[in-house]
């Protein structure tokens, strides 16, 4: 067996003891486990995981920052894509929005409070919280208690009609990890050195599953390449699809067609991260429970599973492309003339919506669509370029404007 061992690093922060320990107890009683058995305690233990809790992780207080707790401008924007799925489905009285891992509501405040406020939207709105956590159902609640017409419940997955988005969720499912040794696919699992510390182990892989999904898309590791498969794609796809009737499913994420996500030259290692306080790590046997576990996501895998589970392809682009087409831009210009505006929180809105287009930064994420039951060929705005062709040759940067001098 082949063990690795990442060095700790100074000021690392004590993993949960508790969590330790049951890892370790199921090791001991098992054998070597998973990476994604790993991730699905680390993060996920009713009582101890990650994402378990009253502590919201991501913010500017946490560990990691999203688009929607960046600015609100950002589900302001994406109020746009949901007025154009509210006329899609013939403009009802009530539009029903389901949103996995919603947080403490940073996306559904500006979301909701844009649709409501808009010519022709919804007269009232059905917010459906799908939620590992329950205390977040609360959060959201408090995050649109001001806004009249607004039901908000926690989600069980009855099939609606509307829109559902994932922002930023699919990177977190458990993954498994494989490594190429010659000829021979290996799984690294996670195993106890003889000090008693958690460590790498290649063996053989869990599931045959792993092998089909790298055939299936035609993808060859190279020796001693690194990779990670996220198996449980499929179900969360699949479940996700199950829960629309008709309507629209919303996949915003860093991720990439097979092609690249196994490129071995620019992905030699894999794709796993940790992010604890804003910093980014590679050693996801550090601050166990208190730390987030992060992989790209396969979008050719994302496809596959949206279409054996009946979905229709609306459209796929960069998350820079589709808030520009959504006119972030004007929103933007309208932040100055907003009650209680100033410089400051224009600037602030602004810096935010720079780091969302971003190629660097956010602006790469992929915005994925996928439709079920709508009536004719239906065009969401954001997903097709409709501009002028210099708007497109301008690309994310033209989203800012030239107004900022206004306030």
């Amino acid at each position: 067996m082949d063990l690795r061992r990442i060095p700790a690093r100074d000021g690392d922060v004590a993993s949960d003891p508790v969590l330790l320990a049951a890892i370790r107890d199921e090791i001991a009683a098992t054998g070597p486990m998973t990476f994604a058995r790993f991730m699905e305690i680390t993060l996920y233990d009713p009582a101890r995981g990650y994402y378990r809790g009253a502590v919201a992780r991501p913010g500017r207080g946490g560990d990691f920052l999203t688009a929607p707790e960046a600015s609100p401008i950002f589900g302001r924007t994406i109020a746009r894509f949901g007025r154009a799925v509210h006329a899609a489905l013939g403009a009802p009285g009530t539009l029903t929005i389901r949103e996995h891992g919603a947080g403490t509501g940073a996306l559904a405040a500006p979301l909701v409070e844009t649709l409501l406020e808009a010519d022709g939207g919804p007269v009232s709105i059905d917010y459906l919280v799908d939620e590992v956590e329950p205390a977040r159902v609360e959060a959201v609640g408090l995050a649109l208690a001001g806004l009249a017409g607004v039901q908000v419940e926690r989600d069980h997955g009855r099939p609606v009609d509307g829109l559902v988005i994932a922002n930023e969720v699919l990177d977190a499912l458990p993954t498994h990890r494989v490594i190429r040794r010659a000829s021979e696919l290996r799984e690294v699992h996670v195993g106890v050195t003889a000090d008693d510390q958690l460590a790498d182990i290649e063996i053989e892989p869990s599931s045959p599953a792993l092998a089909a999904r790298l055939a299936a898309e035609s993808i060859v590791l190279a020796d001693g390449q690194y990779a990670e498969i996220c198996l449980a794609l499929d179900d969360w796809v699949a479940n996700a699809a199950g829960g629309i009737r008709r309507g629209v499913l919303l996949l915003i994420d860093y991720g990439h067609p097979a092609a690249d996500l196994y490129d071995p030259r620019r992905r030699a290692a894999g794709t796993l991260a940790t992010y604890r306080g804003h910093q980014v790590g590679e050693d996801p046997y550090r601050a166990i429970g208190r730390q987030d576990i992060t992989a790209h996501v396969d979008a050719t895998a994302v496809e596959s599973a949206a279409a054996a589970a009946g979905l229709i392809p609306l459209g796929t682009t960069t998350q820079a492309e589709f808030l520009s087409r959504l006119g972030a831009g004007e929103l933007l210009v309208a932040e100055q003339t907003r009650p209680g505006a100033s410089l400051a929180t224009y600037l602030e809105t602004r810096s935010a919506l720079v780091r969302m287009i971003d190629p660097a930064a956010m602006g790469r994420f992929r915005v994925m669509a996928f439709g079920r039951a709508l009536d004719g060929e239906v065009e969401l705005p954001g997903l097709a370029d409709r501009r002028p062709s210099q708007a497109r040759r301008r690309g994310g940067a033209g989203v800012i404007g030239t107004a900022s001098s206004r306030l």
